[in-house]
């Protein structure tokens, strides 16, 4: 199983934090760098916030091995269109390491703030539909596309150049929903990634992934099935408190987090890499504490 690690992209990060994380991850043999896009968090103060695709832009040209991309980029402020161009020029620019992380949206403040409909949860995930249909069909670049849509249309819309080699990103559908998440990733999805999840839970989404997939005449065995959920390294009480603040740990537990001493964490990602995980992204909050993943990556890389 591949390790990656995770930030919040909303939660103070900044150019310098994003840089020395980009760097670690790198030198430390991490598979990838993920990061969430928001303009803020849902409660509390509003904190320094990196923009997703300027910081993947940099990414891109910065590193040379680690995959990378958004967990995930809300389609309900980000145009299909836009993303879908976005997303060419930074997967061509990394070699083809991006992974294009797309959601429905879900953050009530940040829309109200900014201005953007988030729509009830029906129209909500129509539009997240429609876009993903969008995102998909300009990005394979198979010829112009036309298509009506009650969101936005498209007439002989195509990107250039079409170079005989350009690789399409590939596409990450995040979440957990079982009825309207996991059949779209059964249709549209190269990746499922789930978030704060037990291992016997990704098990039975993951069996539902594979019942979708087939009702959508794919293989199962195409979709690659991934995990994001909170990881907090501490051989002590103490440590974790210092870690955690308010959190409670056997909640982040009961959530699927690693939270604990090295044998703990060792042991669920064991359960999860029993449970059909392929690669697990480890949410690291901590975003001026580079020795701490350090540390981490001599607990998890190789126990995958």
């Amino acid at each position: 199983m591949k390790i990656s690690l995770m930030v919040e992209g909303q939660d103070g990060l900044t150019w310098p934090r994003w840089q020395g994380i980009a760097r670690a991850a790198e030198d430390l043999g991490f598979t990838g760098l993920y990061r969430s896009d928001h303009f803020t968090n849902p409660t509390g103060p509003v904190l320094p916030a990196l923009e997703l695709w300027t910081s993947l832009t940099w990414l891109a040209g910065h590193t040379e091995r680690i995959t990378f991309g958004p967990l995930v980029s809300p389609l309900s402020f980000r145009d299909p269109v836009i993303t879908a161009w976005q997303a060419l020029a930074v997967n061509d620019l990394s070699g083809d390491r991006l992974r294009l992380g797309l959601g429905a949206g879900w953050q009530e403040r940040e829309h109200r703030a900014f201005g953007y409909d988030l729509l009830d949860v029906p129209g909500r995930f129509a539009r997240f539909e429609e876009g993903l249909e969008t995102v998909q069909r300009l990005t394979r670049r198979d010829g112009p596309v036309t298509r009506p849509g009650q969101f936005s249309r498209l007439d002989e819309a195509r990107f250039q150049p079409e170079t005989a080699d350009a690789r399409a990103p590939r596409i990450v559908i995040g979440g957990n929903g079982p009825r309207r998440t996991l059949p779209l990733a059964a249709r549209f999805a190269a990746e499922w990634n789930a978030v704060f999840t037990t291992a016997e839970r990704f098990a039975e989404l993951s069996a539902t992934l594979s019942d979708q997939a087939q009702i959508a005449s794919r293989d199962p065995a195409t979709i690659v099935r991934t995990l994001m959920t909170r990881v907090a390294p501490g051989n002590d009480a103490a440590e974790l408190r210092r870690r955690l603040g308010d959190r409670d740990a056997t909640d982040l537990r009961e959530r699927g987090g690693l939270i604990g001493s090295a044998t703990e964490i060792r042991e669920g990602i064991d359960r999860y890499r029993a449970a059909g995980v392929e690669e697990i992204m480890l949410q690291w909050l901590e975003l001026d504490d580079l020795p701490g993943i350090e540390r981490l990556a001599g607990v998890v890389i190789g126990a995958g």
